[in-house]
């Protein structure tokens, strides 16, 4: 059994954050909130990269360049491959994006969503329990990349505290307004080793600007309804203090609703 972590630490801003002086804006690049934005370029990356990963293109690095790849191909739809667009507002979210992508046996899902205290006047899947280190409108964005042999996790963050070491784990439940809620470590073997290997770990270190970003890569999948959030924590590693958590639909490969 064998299992990676893939350029944890810091990294740029992800596509939900915005973008900074200089920086090229992809088509169909926006915020998460405050207009609607065209997404569709998001899902047909998706579609890119099951293909790469169908082909035998790494895993680790078919999400990556997919998106400027598939924008290119001015929007045409893939032999073989079922897409579905961005659907908003996810749980009553308004906040919330998520793509999805199938082909063959693979699957592409993407999630991004804004942190809000529990009980906030606008409700949110991505919680944060203590706004010191995850504060109010920092941003997340989860990716998973499911094939027949393998599973690819991405994350990447935008608003932390700069500078910061934070860990990051997939766990068995969706997020409530107790961190509890959203259960203990999803594990590729339940009750057994508590380990990079046997669960998905997501550790990373903020850059300057409080972005940061984590991959890890599986040779198993995850299995239906097994695993339904991410939770961030205030130290790396096993443990630590429960400190927010986004509600992430994760899947085996396949179909996708």
């Amino acid at each position: 059994m064998t299992a990676w972590m893939l350029r944890t630490g810091q990294g740029p801003a992800h596509p939900i954050s915005g973008t900074r002086p200089g920086m090229a804006v992809p088509e169909g690049v926006g915020e998460a909130r405050g207009r609607k934005v065209c997404r569709v370029p998001g899902v047909l990356g998706g579609v890119a990269a099951l293909l790469a990963l169908a082909c035998g293109v790494g895993v680790a690095h078919g999400a990556e360049g997919a998106a400027s790849g598939a924008a290119g191909a001015h929007g045409a739809s893939t032999p073989g491959t079922q897409a579905q667009a961005p659907r908003q507002g996810g749980g009553g979210d308004p906040s919330r994006t998520d793509d999805v992508a199938a082909a063959g046996g693979s699957s592409w899902r993407r999630a991004a969503g804004v942190f809000s205290p529990p009980g906030s006047f606008v409700p949110s899947d991505a919680l944060t329990y203590d706004t010191r280190l995850v504060p109010a409108g920092a941003r997340i964005e989860v990716t998973q990349l499911a094939g027949p042999s393998a599973t690819r996790v991405g994350v990447r963050l935008r608003g932390l505290v700069p500078r910061r070491a934070y860990g990051m784990h997939v766990h068995t439940s969706p997020c409530g307004a107790d961190p509890v809620a959203a259960g203990p470590h999803y594990q590729h073997r339940p009750a057994a080793t508590a380990d990079p290997d046997n669960e998905v770990w997501l550790d990373f270190r903020t850059d300057e600007a409080g972005d940061g970003r984590a991959e890890a890569l599986h040779d198993w999948g995850f299995r239906e309804g097994g695993a339904r959030s991410v939770i961030i924590h205030d130290r790396q590693g096993g443990a630590g203090e429960r400190v927010a958590c986004f509600t992430v639909p994760f899947g085996p490969p396949g179909p996708v609703e």
